[in-house]
């Protein structure tokens, strides 16, 4: 799985960082590190927390196309 963040639209709200704090991370209070190929296992995680982005900067692509739980496609879940 492969992780997109619009550093630009990225307020530092840090929800990402909460809910999987084994991909994303803040460093001080504005700046976002992440691991931009998040393992699979971490996949709930980190799909709740591109879900909560209150400004959705996280994109995330499925290499394979492999649908989540729900039977969508992940490239297009922001």
């Amino acid at each position: 799985m492969r992780l997109v963040v619009d550093l630009n639209r990225c307020q530092g709200y840090a929800q990402c960082a909460f809910l999987a704090p084994d991909v994303f991370a803040m460093h001080g209070e504005e700046s976002l590190l992440y691991n931009p190929h998040a393992e699979a296992a971490q996949r709930e995680q980190v799909l709740r927390a591109a879900t909560a982005c209150p400004v959705q900067a996280i994109l995330v692509e499925d290499p394979d196309g492999a649908p989540d739980a729900a039977g969508e496609e992940l490239s297009h879940v922001r």
